[in-house]
């Protein structure tokens, strides 16, 4: 008989995994209609008088954390446990993920913690506030990504 995984730690994966797919859809709704429309240095200096815009904006960047926060503290080392393994950093977890290729830079998932800022720096510091943004864009990219990956290597390890 040949061990796949360790099932003990099975139900909080696919607790996890849920919550990750949940957390990821309520992201990829809200990006994909915020980047509907173009956003330029015009469009973030306006933001003060549309506070429609600003809403989801903020919504945007709690759900950009929320997702990166399960990702990195509840998914990846829930199934890194499964799989036999016991990161006691996010650094652990994230070079085991890299290893696993469910992620394929563990730098740039560190980088895109970085972008939490967001939500502070648009008042003040508009043209920081667009680059923030715009790599927040590829940055929810590489987090949907990873809820993927994750997602068929349950289905691969047939996880009930």
């Amino acid at each position: 008989m040949t061990l796949n995984y360790l099932s003990e730690y099975a139900e909080d994966v696919l607790l996890a995994l849920a919550l990750a797919k949940k957390e990821a859809e309520h992201l990829s709704y809200t990006q994909r209609t915020l980047f509907a429309q173009p956003i330029d240095l015009d469009w973030v200096e306006s933001l003060p008088d549309q506070p429609a815009q600003a809403e989801k904006i903020d919504a945007y960047v709690a759900r950009f954390g929320r997702l990166q926060d399960h990702i990195g503290e509840k998914l990846i080392p829930r199934f890194a446990r499964l799989m036999g393994e016991n990161p006691k950093s996010l650094l652990d977890a994230l070079a085991f993920a890299e290893k696993m290729e469910w992620i394929d830079n563990a730098e740039e998932f560190i980088g895109a913690r970085k972008l939490r800022m967001l939500v502070h720096e648009y008042v003040e510091e508009t043209e920081l506030f667009l680059q923030s943004l715009q790599t927040a864009d590829a940055a929810t990219n590489l987090l949907l990504d990873v809820v993927i990956r994750i997602s068929k290597q349950a289905e691969k390890l047939k996880l009930r």
